[in-house]
């Protein structure tokens, strides 16, 4: 999710300090791991995050990245007693942790924490939509265009750089392919001029014109 500063700042002033006290986070700290137990809500301050799920054979896969304006955690209001997904921390950051008891009343007694909240959540279905779409009818390198084109938007949803640098083991995770492929189509993206590697941190940039994979007819 990329939000403007604006609404983040507004859902965190949303929130008293005695409501949800701020916890900072390190680099590979795990929030929450599956089948933990659901017991609070988190918002995003600082710093980006993954989510991922393991399957009963031991399979894990990469779900959403989010960051600074998202929540995380939102299961634990829909009456699931249990997590579903791990939340690991991809950066140094920091969230707000709201109880499950604080986060009903907050939605009951807050009308802005609960319009920014139902914003969120509106705003989370259209995407987890539109990567459904996405997984049933486009190829693998579409899928590809279309997610970095999403992790690299910058402000006014312009491409720009993917920070932090995400491996290609865990693109293949996030579009449902093998890490050869997604090698193969990165490369001919950067062929092509869609992707570039800044030269001198080797972060990834991601230009407008990968647009052009996406919307090709096939």
């Amino acid at each position: 999710m990329h939000e403007g500063p604006d609404r983040k700042s507004q859902a965190s002033l949303a929130l008293a300090e005695s409501d949800a006290p701020e916890a900072g986070f390190s680099k590979g700290q795990v929030l929450f791991a599956q089948g933990q137990p659901a017991d609070a809500l988190f918002f995003i301050r600082r710093g980006k995050i993954k989510m991922n799920v393991l399957s009963e054979h031991g399979k894990e896969g990469v779900i959403a990245i989010l960051e600074a304006g998202d929540f995380c955690g939102e299961n634990c209001l829909a009456g699931q007693s249990l997590r579903t997904a791990s939340a690991k921390a991809m950066t140094d950051g920091a969230v707000l942790r709201i109880e499950r008891a604080t986060a009903l009343r907050l939605l009951k007694d807050n009308p802005e924490f609960g319009a920014r909240f139902l914003s969120y959540v509106l705003a989370r279905n259209l995407r987890i939509e539109a990567d459904l779409i996405d997984q049933l009818f486009n190829s693998s390198e579409k899928r590809l265009a279309r997610l970095l084109l999403i992790l690299g938007a910058g402000k006014n949803g312009s491409a720009g750089a993917i920070d932090p640098p995400i491996s290609q083991e865990m693109l293949a995770e996030m579009i449902g392919t093998t890490r050869s492929r997604v090698s193969h189509f990165m490369n001919r993206f950067r062929q092509l001029g869609y992707i570039s590697y800044n030269g001198h941190s080797g972060q990834l940039e991601v230009h407008k014109s990968l647009n052009s994979v996406v919307l090709e007819e096939e």
